[in-house]
This record gives structure tokens, sequence and C-alpha cells, in this order.
């Protein structure tokens, strides 16, 4: 098989990553302003409601899959059998997702609101199956999934701007969303057949496949448990207003954990590789780095939307989801705590073989968090959900840095990185003090966002300067080295 560009390949997935990253933030304002809030609050319900069976469907093949299969990616005969038993374990648990969701639909007469939109996103469970995408990154390639995502995207826009003109339309809207995830899976899979055969078979292997796969789908429902139990349970005790609400919220802050977080992925694959090679000295200096270039944006980025969310709010979704800007503020705290729980976790415990830990840790806080939403959201609403985010993201965050404590510790506990976060900290005080002084001198609403996102920058810059900030200063030397060579 022709070897494929590294280079390449990290291009066309940083152009999938800004793709994912652009999409919301052009349909996301539009739609927020033309649907109703209950229309925004049962597409949401549903949409996280199907992604339960969505994971049931998915079984932790598609990580299994890339997983196992790239090692027989040479010999197709053995890579079409791989593919077909794989291909024919996905189809039985599709097929038990569907008999759950649509028995859950039956038994549950308060989802009754919810079961077209709900039919809907349900189609999304047969055409990830069918799409085979693990075989696309079986071979790495990310030119035929870029292209195809660029495609789909575009199209998905322009339906929407034709399709949903009215508050009725969030029915549309679940299509057209459907449609840009998994329009092009059957295409997926007839492409697929240039790289192998696949097809459904009597023997699928399964005591050699399933335990693995079971060990993958445990994380991955660990996961979801406190990701979107949230917004489910939130739905089933509340209402569609607040989940609609609180849709807003949580569509931010993703928004705005998406870019900081895609800062470090990166940095993973490096610190995977010294680690496992035992050369200490250099990952603790890298380690050390991402921790440091991590505070010294999280903090301000944080403290900064804090500050704007009321004028994030408005500009992104418009006066009737102004309630959310509490839920907003609330959780927006959960960003630092999830980020530096993802350093502790993709950064230290995957790379040391310590998956066990990191499965325990997210098992407790998703039933944690769960517990919480049954207790604060009768009393607080959207922004008990915030909150149990926040309670969350602090607690795994916690658990995972307690768990690789061993290896962090000299990280953590050096003189530079203290200094490093509390240069920070004085600077964020300078953001929140620009803030209020634009909020005062400024009523046009863009302007006051414009000159207090400026400001903030200058000011936060100066004082990680004057404070001599070891990750701002190598920054201001790369800038200087740069600037010298282009001379």
């Amino acid at each position: 098989m022709k070897k494929k560009s590294l280079g390449l390949n990290a291009f066309l997935n940083s152009i999938r990553s800004i793709l994912n990253l652009i999409f919301p933030l052009i349909t996301f304002p539009y739609v927020s302003r033309v649907l109703s809030v209950n229309g925004m609050g049962i597409y949401n319900f549903s949409n996280i409601y199907v992604n339960y069976f969505l994971l049931i469907a998915g079984l932790g093949v598609a990580t299994y899959a890339v997983r196992e299969g790239a090692k027989y990616r040479d010999n197709k005969k053995k890579i079409s059998e791989f593919a077909s038993q794989v291909f024919t374990i996905n189809i039985y648990s599709t097929v038990v997702a569907y008999v759950l969701l649509l028995g859950s639909l039956l038994v549950f007469k308060n989802l009754n609101n919810y079961i077209s939109c709900t039919l809907i996103f349900g189609l999304q469970i047969i055409f990830t199956t069918i799409g085979t995408e693990w075989i696309y990154t079986i071979y790495e390639d990310y030119s035929y999934i870029t292209i195809r995502s660029i495609v789909f995207k575009i199209f998905s826009i322009i339906l929407l701007f034709i399709l949903v003109r009215k508050p009725e339309d969030y029915l549309w809207y679940a299509a057209i969303t459907v449609f840009a995830s998994v329009g092009s899976n059957i295409l997926n899979y007839i492409h697929a057949k240039s790289f192998c055969d696949i097809r459904l078979v009597k023997d699928a292997n399964w005591q050699y496949h399933l335990k693995p796969i079971l060990m993958i789908f445990a994380s991955s429902v660990a996961v979801t448990l406190y990701v979107s139990s949230d917004t489910t349970i939130l739905g089933l005790l509340k209402n569609d207003y607040a989940v609609g609400i609180y849709g807003v919220s949580v569509k931010i802050y993703q928004m705005a954990e998406g870019v900081l977080s895609a800062l470090l992925t990166v940095a993973i694959p490096r610190l995977a590789m010294l680690l496992g090679q035992r050369r200490l000295k250099e990952y603790n200096n890298v380690l050390s780095g991402v921790i440091g270039t991590l505070s010294i944006l999280v903090l301000p980025a944080s403290v900064g939307l804090i500050m704007l969310s009321e004028d994030v709010v408005l500009i992104i979704a418009g006066h009737k989801y102004l309630p959310s800007v509490n839920s907003l503020r609330i959780i927006t705290w959960a960003i630092i705590f999830s980020i530096f729980a993802w350093i502790f976790s993709d950064c230290v415990l995957i790379p040391a073989k310590r998956e066990g830990k990191l499965l325990r840790n997210t098992i407790i806080t998703g039933i944690t968090n769960v517990v919480l939403n049954f207790i604060l959201i009768p009393f607080m609403s959207y922004d008990g959900t915030s909150l149990s985010t926040v309670i969350a993201e602090f607690m795994v965050m916690v658990m995972n840095g307690w768990a690789c404590w061993d290896i962090i510790k000299p990280v953590i506990l050096s003189k530079n990185n203290f200094k490093n976060i509390i240069s920070s900290i004085i600077g964020c005080i300078g953001i929140v003090v620009v803030c209020l002084l634009c909020a005062w001198s400024w009523e046009a609403l863009v302007l006051r966002m414009v000159f207090s996102v400026i400001f903030s920058v200058i000011v936060y810059g100066a004082i990680l300067v004057l404070l001599r900030n070891e990750i701002a200063m190598s920054y201001i030397a790369k800038i200087k080295e740069i600037i010298k060579s282009k001379k």
C-alpha cells in the first residue's frame, strides 16, 4: 500500500476540525433566532436521546477496528475477513439499538412529544453503521473524508436557509443535521470496497472480538454518562423550554472548549512516545510546556467568557435566550477543569497504561453527575445542570490528577509552573477590570464586545510580560527569531 504523508494527513485532519467548528458558528445563530425555544428544546432532547442508542449500536467497534485492523491493511484477504466479522457484529448491535429505541418510545408515554424528531435522528444509527468510517481511518484516507465533509456541510447550509424559515421547522433542522453528519454513508460503504470486501458473515468470531470491544464500550458508556445525561434528565424533570435554554449554554461552552482542546491534541502523540520510551526528563519538559501554555490560555479565555456571557448570548442566540446567561457563566468554569482532566488522562494516564484507573474515575464521576442532576435540577433547573457539570469535571480532574500524581508531581510543584499560573491569575484580574470598564464605556453591543476582547488581550499580555511569565517570554523570543531570520 502506498504510504500516506503524515504532514498531508495532519493538514487534512485540521481542515476537518476547523470545518466542524465553523459549521455550528454559521448555523446555530440562525436557527436559534428562527426556531422557538421549545422547538430547540425538542431538537436538543431528541438528539441527545438518540445518542445513547448510537452508543449501543457503535459498541466500541470503530475504536477496536482501527486498533486491530491496521495490522491487516496490507493483506486484502485478511482485512476483508476481519472487516466482515466486525461489520457483522456492528449490524447485530445496531438491531439491538433499534429494538431498545422503539421499545422506549412505546413504553415511556412522556416521550410522545419527541417521537417524530427522535425517529429522524434515529436514521443516524443505521447510516453510521453502514458508513464504516473506520475503514478510511485504517487506510488513512483523510482526503476522501475531508472532501466528503466539505461537500455535505455546504449542501446542508444551503438546505438550512431554504427549509428552516419558521419556529415550527425544527423537524427540518433535525433532518438536515442527519444529512450533514451521515448523508454520505451509503457512498462510504460502496467506496470502502476499493480497500476490502465487506459483507455479512455467519461466523463473526465473537469469542475473539467481543471482550476487547466491550471494554472499549464500557469506557464510552462511562464518558457519555456524565457528558450527555444532564440534558436528558433536564428534559425529563423540566420541559422543552428548559432544555432549549440550557442547549445554548452548552453549545457556546462546547465551542469554546473545542478551540482550546484542539491545542492539546498535537502534543498527545509526542508525550505518549516520550513516556513509552522512558525519556522522563524530556517528557517532563514537554508536559510542563503543555500545562504552562494551556494555563495562560484557558484561564483568561474562561474568565473572558464569564465576563462577556450576556454579549455572547445576544450575538450568537438573540434576546429570547438571555435566561441562559447565568447557566453559561456557571458552566464556563467546567472548561478549566475539563481541559486539565484531559491533560491528565490523555497525556499521562493512557500513555502510562493506566486505562483501568481512568475508567474507574470516569464511572464514579458519571454516577455522581447523574445523582447531582436529580438533586439540583428540581431546585435550580438549567442552572443546576450547569453546576452539576462543573462539579463533575472538577471531580474527574482531581481524581485523574491523583491517579498519576507520582508522574506529574515534579511538573505541578515546580517553581516555574507555579509562577506561571500565579502570573496568569493576576492577568485575569486585569481582564475583569477591562471588561467592566468597556461595559461602562460603550452601549453598542458589537463595539463593547470588540473593544473588550482587544483591550483584554493587550492588558493580559502586558501583565504576563511584566511578571516575566516563562511561557509568554519564550513565545516572544520565538517571534523575535522569526523576524530576524526574515531580515
